[in-house]
């Protein structure tokens, strides 16, 4: 055993620092963090106004549906409530219990007095709604039919064409 007395020689010191493995392990739970961080700062507000229109989109083709299929002509239509400032929407011709009647975010808004009819008929005239969201100003989502395909969403209110 190597004593520490005046004039002896320390032992040869043993390497110090990291393994590579050590340095994978780190760098992969900094990845890890950075990618947790980075989904959960993505921007809300687009967010739910892509979800609102998708669901939309959804309830739209799913009204259409229910009009074929009951022989009865159901119109969407939007309603604005004037107390909390808040929208939301009718599927008029529909027997109970109906549809959904809310936006899953409240601060979605569809253009005032927007009406879509959907049915009885197989056909219907080309339509389109434009969905926005104050807290994303400039952004709008469209939710459009050329009237034989499904509602989709869209950036534009144009109609794609085969």
């Amino acid at each position: 055993m190597p004593t520490s007395a005046a004039g002896s020689k320390r032992p040869p010191a043993l390497p110090t620092g990291f393994t590579l493995l050590e340095l994978l392990v780190v760098v992969a739970l900094i990845a890890v963090a950075t990618a947790g961080v980075s989904l959960s700062l993505r921007d809300s507000a687009h967010s739910a106004l892509q979800r609102d229109a998708e669901r939309l989109a959804v309830l739209l083709e799913t009204g259409r549906a229910q009009a074929r299929a009951n022989g009865l002509p159901v119109v969407w239509r939007t309603q604005d409530n004037t107390p909390n400032a808040v929208q939301s929407f009718v599927f008029e011709g529909l027997p109970p219990p109906g549809l959904p009647q809310n936006w899953l975010a409240p601060s979605t808004r569809a253009t005032p007095g927007s009406a879509i009819t959907l049915g009885p008929e197989p056909l219907i005239e080309p339509q389109a709604v434009a969905l926005s969201a104050p807290q994303s100003p400039g952004q709008t989502l469209w939710v459009v039919t050329d009237g034989l395909r499904p509602f989709k969403v869209q950036n534009t209110s144009e109609q794609v064409r085969p």
